[in-house]
């Protein structure tokens, strides 16, 4: 299989990530908008976006050792065909 070359950084592929997955800020906007409406501190909004962004991380972590994993060459073994043995 034919490897292109890693243009990216892990920031920019971060930033990508954060951009598909906007849905894991709504639990963020739900203790902001009680921030303001009923007047809850402002820190579990911050720790909700700091979950969300290391939830982030460690799916890129798992993501990239699959990766790694799948693109590791078979060990070459013993041809056991005998009509395609080139040693007649």
């Amino acid at each position: 299989m034919r490897r292109t070359s890693r243009s990216g950084s892990f920031f920019v592929c971060l930033v990508f990530n954060m951009l598909l997955n906007l849905e894991g800020l709504i639990p963020a906007v739900v203790l902001l908008v009680l921030h303001y409406v009923l007047g809850w501190p402002l820190w579990p909004t911050f720790a909700a976006v700091g979950l969300w962004v290391l939830y982030l991380i460690a799916w890129m972590a798992v993501i990239g050792w699959a990766g790694r994993c799948g693109s590791t060459p078979d060990a070459p073994k013993e041809n056991k065909n005998p009509y395609s043995n080139k040693h007649i």
